[in-house]
């Protein structure tokens, strides 16, 4: 069947479809896509409608969080194979005023990849995941569809001694992790992700096709750390690969409240941003049954770590930083920094790593759980007072339903001036927050929604101020969102200076400068100046 044929029966079941979203907005799209690509074979299998069997399938690809619901569907879904079908789904949706949002797959907290109040396209990324290695100039060209699963793995395929910094769950997009600073694993000795990108291709609102030099360094500045869907379509990152060892060191250890676990968080964080920037000590807490009282629940505090090195060089460190921990050797397990991959997401020893680029498959449309995810940033130790306070939150919501990660900072993060990049949370933070809390059923999402607001209420106090800093890639609309269309800079401003500090301001200059119009836009996105309220 041609393509013309094909896309004709995609234009005539759109007129069977139910008023909703059978309109001449949709149909025009769809015509004005075809008249751009009519000498592409693929287009047409990358086009999905509600009257689709493969829709729901797409779309429902990558929803891992229950709690995000919306009676307004896209239309259409668009999984384009190559940079000129995108540049066409821009032009026809820019010219049929056609909201788009930009889905790379992964983690997204708030939906706002795959969820709009108004008559949208989704573009998906997921046929542009191809991972170019240049193990000579320590180098690598990646495609926003891909998942960081996938690139470590195919670094580690060319390497043992070279890897890249970014988040330890491997089904996550390094497209909306890369533009929102990527903090991971081995951020006190690397930095960020987005401290590593030394080019970019985007897509502008005109169609355009730029790398770093045509973009300028004002937009490429703001594409790391500021949120890539504000500005364009990003559709690949050029990273700078780093030297590791060939073997690295791990180690899990736990210890509860009987365990002295409220003395050792409070030590914590007195060195965990001090110690030596080979070494990555985390922290998750979490309530749960009492290994030592036969039904009480009782906090767990899990020491999650990685050493750039050896065992024997980590143990002195250890002793020296925090004797208080007891570690010995054989907590710790020496492996390759690929392996480790899949120590930190929580997979059992053994298991191949072959796995790393395959596992979004298996999560994919595997909605487990509701989820609501908050973070903060301290620059202070929380009192024992403090953590005695939020053990008692802990006891109010379910077991197992509440986690807290302490990830530390110190290091070469701390080493970037706020304004390096629009990531502003750098030197004066000891540690980030990340605070979630999971459940079951539907009818429990107030008590728990509740309870996490509770929980940051109560956190104030203790974590940073004017403004109270909170982490991009970790999206929470709680902390305010645009009006619906374009907003003000006053409006966007309530929740932008939380991400972006003083960089704010910057970004809405950059984001007039691009894209005036505000064509790329969402519930916190950058604004333009001159947009309206």
């Amino acid at each position: 069947m041609t393509t013309f044929k094909k896309l004709t029966i995609f234009l005539f079941l759109s007129l069977c479809l139910p008023p909703s979203w059978a309109n001449n907005t949709h149909d025009n799209f769809l015509e004005c896509l075809h008249h751009k690509l009519r000498n592409s074979n693929s287009v047409s299998q990358g086009i999905y409608t509600p009257k689709n069997s493969s829709y729901s399938t797409i779309y429902n690809s990558f929803l891992g969080n229950r709690r995000i619901t919306s009676d307004s569907k896209p239309s259409i879904i668009f999984t384009p194979s190559d940079e000129s079908q995108i540049q066409a789904a821009i032009h026809c949706s820019k010219k049929h005023d056609l909201q788009i949002r930009i889905r790379g797959g992964g983690h997204d907290y708030e939906g706002l990849s795959y969820i709009s109040e108004t008559v949208f396209v989704i573009i998906d990324l997921r046929n542009l995941r191809s991972i170019s290695i240049d193990t000579k100039d320590k180098t690598a060209w990646i495609q926003a569809g891909a998942t960081l699963g996938e690139v470590y793995y195919r670094i580690a395929e060319k390497s043992k001694t070279l890897a890249f910094v970014a988040g330890v769950c491997p089904t996550v997009g390094v497209g909306g992790h890369f533009s929102g600073g990527g903090y991971g694993m081995m951020s006190r000795k690397f930095g960020t992700a987005a401290d590593n990108i030394i080019d970019a291709k985007l897509i502008d609102a005109n169609g355009k096709i730029h790398d770093r030099e045509s973009m300028g360094e004002d937009l490429f500045w703001a594409i790391r750390g500021g949120g890539g869907t504000s500005f364009g379509l990003i559709t690949s990152w050029k990273v700078k690969l780093l030297d590791i060892p060939e073997k690295v060191t791990v180690f899990n250890v736990t210890r509860t409240l009987e365990q002295n676990a409220t003395q050792l968080v409070y030590k914590w964080q007195h060195i965990a941003h001090k110690v030596d920037d080979n070494l990555l000590l985390r922290l998750f807490l979490k309530s749960s049954q009492s290994p030592f009282s036969r039904g009480q629940r009782t906090i767990h505090a899990f020491f999650t770590t990685l050493f750039l090195g050896g065992v024997d060089e980590l143990l002195p460190e250890m002793q020296k930083s925090f004797p208080e921990l007891g570690l010995v050797k054989e907590d710790c397990i020496e492996m390759s920094w690929i392996e480790s991959i899949l120590f930190f997401a929580g997979f059992p020893r053994g298991i191949p790593i072959e796995l790393l680029p395959i596992i979004w498959k298996f999560t994919s449309n595997n909605q487990t759980s509701f989820f609501k995810g908050k973070s903060d940033y301290v620059q202070r130790p929380i009192s024992i007072n403090g953590l005695e306070g939020i053990w008692k939150l802990f006891n109010q919501v379910g077991e197992n339903a509440a986690e807290l990660q302490f990830s530390p900072y110190g290091g070469e993060l701390s080493e970037f001036s706020e304004s390096e990049t629009p990531f502003p949370h750098r030197a004066g933070n000891i540690f980030m927050i990340h605070y979630g809390v999971n459940w079951e059923k539907m009818e429990s999402s107030e008590k728990h929604l509740s309870w996490i607001r509770k929980l940051y209420g109560y956190m104030a106090r203790y974590v940073s101020k004017s403004p109270r800093a909170a982490y991009f890639n970790y999206r929470d609309l709680d902390l305010g969102v645009n009006n619906k269309g374009n907003t003000s800079y006053a409006q966007a401003r309530i929740w932008g200076e939380k991400y972006f500090k003083n960089n704010f301001d910057r970004l809405v200059k950059v984001k007039t400068k691009v894209d005036p119009t505000n064509f790329f836009r969402n519930e916190q996105s950058i604004p333009p100046l001159l947009s309206k309220a």
